[in-house]
Order: C-alpha cells, then sequence, then structure tokens
C-alpha cells in the first residue's frame, strides 16, 4: 500500500465517524422543525419555513466553507462548520423555551452550518481517490451518515419525554442531540483529519490529478460540472419539498408523532444507506444513467406520495424511501460529475459554490411547500416536485452531446 493509500484510507474512517455523529444533528430538523415552527407561529402555512432558513443558512455556510477550504482545507473547513451547527441547534432550543421567535429564526439560519458541512463531507472522500473510485468514495461518506440519521427521527418520542422532564418543549427534544451530535463531529474533524487531504491533494495535482485540463477556461462552463450540479439541484427541490410537508400532513391526518418519526427515519435511511450500492453503480455504468435514474424514481415517488390513502403509513413509507433513493441517486452520480470536471486547484471552490445552489434550491422548495400544499393539495405538490425533477433529463441528453464530460466515469 503506497502512503497516499494509507492517507485515503484514514481519510475515509475520519470522515466516517464525523458522518455518524453528523447525521444525527441533520435528523433534528428534518424530523420536526416544520412541527415545531407550526406550533409556535400557529399556522401550518408557515411550516416550511424553518427548512427555508437553515437552507439559507447552509447555502452561507457552503460558501465560506468552500472559500476556506480552497486556503485552509477540508480540516478546519468542515470542523468549524459542524461547531457553528451545534450552536444552532442550543439556539433552538433556547428559542422554544423562552417563546422567540426571532431567535429561532436566526438559530435555524446558524443550525444550518451543519447541514453544510454534513454535506460538503462528502468531498472530503474524492480528494485522494482515483476517478474509478470516486462514485465509492463519495458513498462511503454518505452511507455512514445512516446511523445518525436514522436513529434521531426514532428518538423523537424519547427525546420529547427528555425535554419536557427538563422544562423543554417536546418538540425541540431532537436539537438537544443535534446541539450534542455537531459539536462532537466537528471536534472529531478537526482532532483527526491529519493530514489533510485536500491540501495534500493539491500538492499532489501536477503529479496525480486525472481530471481535464481547465487552463484559463471557467470550471462553472464545463458540461461536466453544469450537468453535476443541474441533477444536485433539481433532485434536492423535490426531496426537500416532498419531505418538508410530509410531516405536516401526517399529523393533519392523526398519525402519531412516533409514525411521523418512522417515515422520516425511513426516508433518510434511504436517502443515505444504498449509498454504497449507489456508489458502485455510477463507478461502473456511469454518472449520467444514474443521473438519470434519479430523476425517474423521484417522480415515481411523487405520484406514489399524491395517490396513497392519508391514513395508509405503509405506503407513505414506500412513498418516502423513494423519494429518499432518488436523491441518494441524483447526489452522488452529481457529485462524481463535478469532481471529474474540475482540477484540484480549483474543486473546492467550485464544490462550495455549486452547494450553495443546492441549499438555495432547497429553501425555495421549502418556503414553496407549505404555500403549495396549503393552496392545494400534498398530492399535488409531490406530482409538481416530480415533473421538476424529470427536469434533468434534457439537461443530460445536451452534456452527453459534447466531448467536455469526461468519457469514461459518465
Amino acid at each position: 500500500m503506497t502512503s497516499i493509500e494509507a492517507v485515503q484510507r484514514r481519510t475515509l474512517r475520519v470522515v466516517v465517524a464525523s458522518q455518524v455523529m453528523g447525521g444525527a444533528g441533520l435528523a433534528a430538523g428534518v424530523a420536526v422543525g416544520a412541527l415545531l415552527a407550526a406550533d409556535m407561529l400557529g399556522s401550518d402555512g408557515l411550516a416550511g419555513l424553518p427548512i427555508a432558513l437553515f437552507t439559507l443558512g447552509s447555502a452561507l455556510a457552503a460558501y465560506l466553507i468552500g472559500r476556506f477550504t480552497q486556503s485552509r482545507g477540508r480540516r478546519l473547513g468542515l470542523g468549524l462548520g459542524f461547531a457553528a451547527g451545534g450552536l444552532g441547534a442550543v439556539g433552538v432550543v433556547v428559542a422554544a423555551v423562552t417563546g422567540s421567535i426571532p431567535l429561532l429564526f436566526v438559530s435555524f439560519v446558524v443550525y444550518g452550518s451543519g447541514t453544510a458541512s454534513n454535506l460538503q463531507a462528502r468531498y472530503a472522500g474524492t480528494d485522494l481517490a482515483t476517478p474509478e473510485q470516486r462514485g465509492r468514495a463519495v458513498s462511503v461518506a454518505l452511507v455512514s451518515t445512516t446511523l445518525g440519521a436514522v436513529a434521531g427521527p426514532n428518538l423523537i418520542e424519547p427525546l420529547g419525554r427528555l425535554a419536557e422532564a427538563l422544562g423543554i418543549p417536546a418538540l425541540a427534544g431532537p436539537f438537544l442531540l443535534a446541539a450534542v451530535a455537531y459539536l462532537a463531529a466537528g471536534a472529531v474533524l478537526i482532532a483527526l483529519l491529519r493530514p489533510d487531504p485536500y491540501l495534500l491533494a493539491r500538492t499532489l495535482e501536477p503529479q496525480s490529478d486525472d481530471g481535464p485540463a481547465v487552463g484559463k477556461r471557467s470550471p462553472f462552463r464545463s458540461r461536466a460540472v453544469i450537468a453535476g450540479a443541474s441533477a444536485m439541484v433539481l433532485t434536492q427541490i423535490m426531496m426537500v419539498a416532498v419531505m418538508t410537508m410530509t410531516p405536516v400532513h401526517m399529523r393533519a391526518h392523526d398519525h402519531s408523532l412516533g409514525q411521523v418519526g418512522l417515515v422520516i427515519g425511513v426516508h433518510i435511511g434511504a436517502m443515505y444507506l444504498p449509498s454504497l450500492v449507489t456508489g458502485a453503480l455510477v463507478d461502473r455504468i456511469g454518472r449520467t444513467a444514474m443521473a438519470l435514474a434519479g430523476g425517474v424514481t423521484l417522480l415515481l415517488a411523487g405520484v406514489l406520495a399524491a395517490l396513497a390513502p392519508a391514513d395508509s403509513l405503509a405506503l407513505l413509507i414506500l412513498a418516502l424511501a423513494l423519494l429518499g433513493l432518488g436523491w441518494n441517486f441524483g447526489l452522488i452520480a452529481g457529485t462524481a460529475l463535478i469532481v471529474d470536471g474540475t482540477a484540484v486547484s480549483e474543486r473546492a471552490h467550485v464544490q462550495g459554490s455549486v452547494d450553495v445552489l443546492i441549499a438555495l434550491a432547497g429553501a425555495g422548495a421549502g418556503v414553496a411547500s407549505g404555500v403549495v400544499a396549503s393552496a392545494t393539495s400534498f398530492g399535488t405538490l409531490a406530482v409538481a416536485g416530480g415533473v421538476v425533477a424529470m427536469a434533468i433529463v434534457p439537461i443530460l441528453m445536451w452534456s452527453r452531446s459534447s466531448g467536455d464530460t469526461p468519457p469514461r466515469p459518465s
């Protein structure tokens, strides 16, 4: 084993450890953020606002992490992002206790830093990976998120009881877990991600980088980058819109908090657990094929969610599982396309900028989801999201019409 291979293996181990904890922090906002806001604001129509706020915070953090990583490396960029997310989770708990709406809004924005770090950690695994290993490297980071992300929603009820015992509103309970999880994830990265994989890869670029020669041309004009960004943005819109309103839809039809936690837990599991298989398929059959599969899967998820009777827990579970799976396909294929289309020296900046677009798309979807569902129905929202996801088809066909996308992996 070469020294670079040894560093890559160590990097993946540290990323896995941080992502297990980061997944638990991520799940809190996903599972109960909309419900907490609806209770505090007194309106289901504003239930999408928290996800919009922490997604906007994620957008700002993604940009800052990308810029910071470009100059200082993954270790500090990701570590400080997780730490900020933990502080945001503490703020959400304090806001729930005091009933402060302004503090709730600010805290959700800061909490979004953890979401950005959790997402950008997938890039750390690709810094030293060969082109033939990039899909699988992304998948290792994502699948390790599963344990914490699935456990989090299923701990809603016990965490709620713990919170009430401490004099805290039950729906703020999961944010106690988020605070501890995000702060721990940041500490692991800052302490153990040595040597920094991005800084090491940058020093090796003239000898080992197999990416395209970009020269003076902006990397944002690369068709591989455009296709990868589009795949991730469109799948994010669909996933966030339906996921945000599912707890509200279920509560309106008398499902318990435990059932809400089960559905969201299965959904998050489907977002991350298939990653090892997805990564291998992305490397084997291509980025484009898997991105297309993501669009089709999301359309099926939307149709099923729309047709499922509101009292059918099994069909809601299946629809949300398909929703997570389609997102998984799009994210891993899109991430690999971004790495393929950039040189190491500019990669962190491009990755951060693309994740800003993903976060802004999610924020817009979070706000629009409550408005659309209130004005029409949950079913209409779900089908519309599936149609949006299928817009990836012409974009991928356009990207394949040029030799700009690396031929082997795509």
